[in-house]
C-alpha cells in the first residue's frame, strides 16, 4: 500500500513568510521518505471542519500550489483531492492540469468532485449550483478534460457548456490522458461516474466502506468496466496524539479490503517535520 500526503492545513508556524520554503521542504522530505503522491484541497477558505480550524485560517489556491509543488519535487504525483467542479471552466480545467503534467515531467493528475462548498462560494462570488446541477457539471466537465486529452479539437456541446474548438497544445505527457480521480462516495451518481470514466476512487474508512465498494462494483457491471481497473483509495487524519502504529491500524483493514493509496491530512500540527517523523515508519511498513 502507498501513502500518499494530502496537505490540507497551511496554518504552520511561521505565519504567511515562511509558508513558501516550509512548503517546498515538506514537500521534499514526504518525498524522501517514501511518499508517492502529494495532493492538496481545492478550496478558498479553510472548509471550518474536520477541526482543521475557522474559515480565516490560511489556505493556498489549489493550483498555484501544485504548480509550485512540481518545481520542488521530482518524483510525486500531484493533483487535488478534489477540486469543486463550479469553481473553474472545465476548458481551463483541462489546460491547467495539462499544463502541470508538462511542467511536472508526465506526474500530474485530476482529483475531481461535485463540491459543496456554498459559503465560500457565494464569498467570493463563485457560481453555487444545485445539487443536480451540480452532477451535471461533474460529467460534462470530465467528458470535456476526456475529449480535450484525445487527439480531437471537435466542439462539445452539453446542457450546461459549449466548447467551439477543444484545442489542447501541448497535450498531456500522460497518454492516454492524465490521472483521473473522482472523489465522493454518492451512490446514485458519483459512483456510476467513477466506475464511467474514472482511473480512481477516494471512499473513507468505516462501516459502510465494503457496501460502497458493493456499490461501485454494480456501477462497473452495468457499464461493462472492469472494477479492478480502477484504484481504490482512501483518506484519514493524524492529529498530535498519532502514533505510527495508528496509521497501521487504519491503513492495514483498507489494504486487505483491496485499497492501494491511503492519503494522510494533519489536524493541529503546525510543525510540518512531525508529520513526516510518524508518516515515514509507516511508509516502510505499508510496503
Amino acid at each position: 500500500m502507498e501513502i500518499g500526503l494530502h496537505i490540507a492545513d497551511y496554518a504552520w508556524s511561521g505565519g504567511s513568510a515562511a509558508l513558501g520554503p516550509r512548503l517546498a521542504q515538506h514537500a521534499r522530505e514526504a518525498e524522501d521518505v517514501g511518499v508517492t503522491r502529494i495532493t492538496v484541497m481545492d478550496h478558498v477558505w479553510q472548509m471550518n471542519a474536520y477541526d482543521l480550524g475557522p474559515y480565516e485560517s490560511d489556505m493556498l489556491e489549489a493550483y498555484s500550489v501544485l504548480n509550485f509543488l512540481a518545481a520542488v519535487t521530482s518524483t510525486v504525483r500531484l493533483h487535488t483531492l478534489v477540486t469543486a467542479v463550479a469553481f473553474r471552466q472545465p476548458g481551463l480545467l483541462a489546460k491547467q492540469v495539462s499544463a502541470l503534467d508538462v511542467l511536472s515531467g508526465g506526474r500530474a493528475g485530476l482529483g475531481i468532485g461535485a463540491g459543496a462548498s456554498v459559503d465560500e462560494s457565494a464569498g467570493l462570488g463563485l457560481p453555487v449550483p444545485s445539487t443536480r446541477e451540480r452532477f451535471e457539471l461533474l460529467e460534462e466537465a470530465v467528458q470535456i478534460c476526456l475529449q480535450m486529452w484525445s487527439d480531437s479539437d471537435a466542439p462539445f456541446t452539453g446542457r450546461h457548456h459549449r466548447l467551439e474548438r477543444t484545442l489542447n497544445v501541448p497535450q498531456s505527457l500522460q497518454r492516454p490522458h492524465p490521472y483521473l480521480l473522482i472523489g465522493g462516495e454518492g451512490e446514485k451518481h458519483t459512483l456510476r461516474l467513477v466506475a464511467k470514466y474514472a482511473d480512481a476512487c477516494n471512499i473513507g474508512g468505516g462501516d459502510q466502506t465494503v457496501h460502497k465498494l458493493d456499490v461501485l462494483k454494480a456501477h462497473c457491471e452495468a457499464v461493462g468496466r472492469d472494477y479492478d481497473a480502477i484504484e481504490k483509495t482512501t483518506l484519514f487524519s493524524i492529529n498530535p496524539e498519532t502514533t505510527t502504529d495508528d496509521i497501521l491500524r487504519m491503513a492495514e483493514p483498507m489494504r486487505d479490503l483491496g485499497f492501494s493509496t491511503a492519503y494522510i491530512f494533519a489536524q493541529r500540527m503546525p510543525e510540518p517535520g512531525k508529520i513526516i517523523d510518524v508518516i515515514a515508519p509507516a511508509v516502510a511498513g505499508l510496503r
